[in-house]
């Protein structure tokens, strides 16, 4: 073997080995702060976690074919989730940018060229000028290929693949966090519905309650103060009835657009509060570090920083490049592609910077910083995380046991303020003493459908936290 070829031999051979290997460190996830079971567990059943868990229609744990319909509207017509469905898009084409750069750059180019020249010599003993015309034609295939020698690129790819993962736990967390507004927006839409049926059914007692104090003030066994102050209980509430009008239709609005749909001439009709809160079978706490997308995002995010790392240190090493010209010249067209006219040329070009004042070392440094950042930001998200968790099973079982100490508060006023009403119409207590019994009855219905409002605003809640939806133990 030639002593040129062996060197070339040589330097290809180091090329293929150092070829194999990549600069920076491999990521490995950090360790999060995860708590072995939930404090607020209670007799809940834990199950075991899914790592590829369907998300699906979580929300018909509520069995409401009204709020059924409305999510399916999400996923389809929501403009937020599009913005996140194009970036997830934008970031699938960015990869395959990046991987374009592990393989070679082949391009093809053609050149013809006519001149003509003018010649001052002696012809035939006679000076004068000769006049000449030349025609060159080339043909030509290009190759280039910089050499991931130390693992840049791939390093790129990496951090650019953990990228567009991120996009699409972001994505999944704009679908589950537009579904949870949504089904939150429900339920306080029909919240307000129940208290309108509260309040139109408080106007219709109220009212037979000022006719009787109208008859006994006639009869003379009432004061005109009694059959004013019944009016006024009377249209006092007919006001409150008339302001909820207002909240419902804003609550309309807004499902409305989570749904894409213009507010103008949308409707949901009135409808009744769910009477009963679905249980959910939460998952052991290292399960939320799989299906909660928010937790899945940090994550990925760090393994794109850590990527980076071997990107900024790989920038240390010189860039090799090989490129190649394979084509044919000629000074005529019909003679162009044949043996004679061949030509080709082959290089190699090792460059690097030798001196930069401490630039690479800075880029090195943010780097790492970068990913340490990326770090504390997945722990702080997976803890953010376990916190909500917690919150939610806290209040859900705080609403519970007061739900029921509600109902006690809700019979006892109703009977209180029938009993006031019978002693007033037997001349045995004063008017006032029905206003204030008709008023704690009221409170206290209002009371209780705002514990169960709360209730199912904390299980939305909930499930968010966990991710969206669940496998029950039952199947």
């Amino acid at each position: 073997m030639r002593p040129r070829n062996a060197l070339l031999a040589g330097v290809l051979s180091a090329v293929v080995a150092a070829a194999g290997c990549a600069i920076g460190p491999n990521y490995h996830r950090p360790s999060a702060p995860t708590p072995q079971e939930y404090g607020e567990l209670g007799g809940w059943t834990p199950i075991a976690p899914k790592d590829t868990i369907e998300r699906g229609a979580w929300w018909s744990v509520y069995g409401d074919a009204d709020l059924d319909r409305l999510e399916r509207q999400v996923s389809i017509s929501n403009q937020n989730v599009k913005v996140y469905e194009a970036q997830y898009a934008q970031a699938q084409a960015l990869v395959r940018e990046v991987r374009s750069q592990l393989f070679p750059s082949i391009g093809v180019s053609g050149d013809a060229t006519r001149g003509r020249g003018t010649s001052v010599g002696v012809v035939n003993g006679t000076p004068g000028a000769t006049n000449s015309v030349a025609n060159a034609f080339q043909a030509d295939g290009t190759a280039s290929w910089t050499l991931d020698v130390w693992g840049s690129i791939r390093r790129q790819l990496e951090s650019q693949k953990a990228a567009a993962q991120v996009s699409a736990a972001d994505l999944a967390n704009a679908l589950l966090s537009a579904q949870a507004t949504l089904a939150s927006d429900y339920f306080s839409l029909r919240a307000a519905d129940a208290l309108m049926d509260i309040l139109t059914e408080s106007v219709t007692g109220y009212e037979r309650t000022a006719q009787i104090t109208e008859n006994q003030y006639h009869f003379g066994t009432a004061s005109r103060g009694d059959f004013m102050s019944a009016r006024a209980q009377v249209e006092a509430t007919r006001a409150q009835l008339i302001a909820l009008r207002q909240t419902r239709g804003q609550y309309e609005h807004a499902i409305a657009v989570l749904t894409g749909a213009p507010p103008s001439g949308f409707k949901i009709p009135h409808g009744e509060l769910a009477a009963e809160v679905p249980v959910v079978p939460v998952g052991i706490p290292s399960a939320l570090l799989e299906r909660n997308p928010s937790i899945a995002a940090a994550e990925r995010q760090m393994q794109s920083q850590s990527a980076l790392i071997g990107v900024a240190e790989a920038a240390f090493f010189p860039d090799v490049t090989l490129s190649g010209l394979v084509g044919f010249a000629s000074n005529t067209m019909s003679h162009l592609v044949s043996a004679p006219n061949r030509v080709w040329s082959a290089s190699g070009v090792v460059a690097g910077t030798i001196l930069d004042a401490g630039g690479k070392l800075g880029a090195v440094s943010a780097a790492r910083a970068g990913y340490a950042q990326a770090i504390a930001n997945y722990r702080q998200t997976v803890l953010s995380t376990f916190q909500s968790v917690e919150d939610q099973l806290l209040a859900l079982h705080t609403l519970q046991d007061e739900a029921v100490a509600a109902k006690v508060a809700v019979d006892s006023a109703q009977e209180a303020a029938d009993v006031a009403l019978n002693e007033y119409k037997a001349g045995t207590v004063i008017f006032t003493t029905v206003i204030v019994a008709n008023q704690t009855y009221l409170a206290d219905r209002q009371a209780l459908l705002t514990i169960q409002q709360n209730r199912l605003l904390a299980s939305v809640a909930l499930i968010q936290a966990l991710g969206g939806g669940w496998v029950s133990p039952t199947g």
